[in-house]
């Protein structure tokens, strides 16, 4: 279940936010005309998402903000208001996003439940965390059970977090699976050792997870981007390693925030964010920038057709030494028959 709180002092507005929500099943909303009462629900209940008004009497959305990153540092708080001068104001306080009214419904309810969905996923990380500390400490001689039960965990936790990106882009579901089944046999035939193969497996699905905070209107646009929204577009690398960052003793999680954050990188230095090339760029974003670019020229997209195989091809090589690794992208088109039949059994 899902808890949504939100702050408003119209209660029409609140209405129009009960309604938004109504054919929801596993979403529960409270409702707060005023921030004190909306501080004070906070209090009492365990709230995934909060939606917050700017423009109200005694303290303002503003404050409001304030006091709540103060007390709830990890709580996804969006700002739903006509009040578009203090948007610089509200993100750079902390706020998670910002909806002007009129808002579309659609979009409330989507960019709503994408936030619960995260807020739940980080809480269970530490959860987790917390678990394991608590198991060492107590059952030293069950050391080994603990940590085996902990990696399938969080393979689990990977696996949903990668997940999240579905929830804003159909295209990306049969991608996720077949990019992460390329990049493990990429590695292999590289010569990776088979635990690392199978971290990079477990780890790729993570790599566009910071896309949940790209706007859908970006995200979803059914044709090319304009310079600023590729700009914007291009965020959701380090965004991503943001969202997974602080779990280092979680291998998987860790080798996601890597990925997540230099897989479009490219060899010659010309890729972002940081323009790192070659070796520079972790192998594992190497090998994932290849079976990503691949998969995304092979594949049908709301914006695209799928390219021919000889095509794909000749985009790949064009690239060699450029945006990939001239040696793995070698070993990938020596090895192209593989990829295809990964590619067939993932469709």
């Amino acid at each position: 279940m899902y808890t949504i709180l939100a702050i408003d002092d119209e209660s029409f507005n609140l209405d129009l936010i009960e309604a938004t929500f109504s054919f929801v099943d596993d979403a529960e909303l409270y409702f707060a005309s005023s921030a004190d009462e909306g501080l004070e629900k906070l209090r009492q209940n365990n709230i995934d998402v909060v939606l917050l008004d700017i423009s109200m009497p005694n303290i303002d959305g503003i404050d409001a903000l304030k006091m709540m990153r103060e007390r709830y540092p990890q709580l996804p708080i969006i700002m739903v208001t006509a009040n578009h001068d203090k948007k610089q104001e509200a993100l750079e306080l902390g706020a998670s996003d910002f909806l002007g009214k009129p808002y579309d419904i659609d979009e409330l309810r989507i960019r709503t439940l994408n936030y619960a969905k995260l807020k739940q996923t980080t809480d269970a990380l530490e959860n987790q965390k917390s678990i394991l500390e608590d198991e060492v400490v107590k059952r030293t001689e069950e050391l080994e059970v603990s940590l085996s039960r902990s990696v399938q965990t969080e393979k689990e936790i990977a696996l949903r977090l990668g997940r999240v990106s579905e929830y804003r882009d159909m295209e990306t579901g049969g991608h996720i699976k077949r990019m992460a089944q390329y990049s493990y046999m990429l590695a292999k035939l590289s010569g990776m050792e088979e635990l690392e193969c199978e971290l990079l497996l477990d780890a790729a699905p993570l790599h566009d997870v910071g896309k949940v905070a790209i706007s859908d209107k970006i995200l979803l646009k059914p044709g090319k981007f304009t310079d600023e929204e590729f700009e914007i577009m291009k965020t959701h690398a380090q965004l991503g390693a943001d969202i997974l960052d602080g779990a280092t003793q979680y291998s998987i999680i860790n080798a996601g925030r890597i990925i997540a954050l230099e897989h479009h990188e490219k060899y010659d230095g010309s890729g972002y964010p940081n323009a790192k090339q070659g070796k520079e760029i972790h192998i594992f974003a190497r090998i994932v920038a290849i079976a990503d670019v691949f998969d995304a020229l092979n594949s049908k997209r709301v914006y695209k057709d799928a390219m021919s195989l000889d095509t794909v091809i000749k985009i790949m090589k064009d690239g060699r030494g450029r945006h990939f690794d001239p040696q793995l992208l070698d070993i990938f088109m020596e090895n192209l028959n593989v990829f295809l039949e990964i590619q067939k059994r993932f469709m």
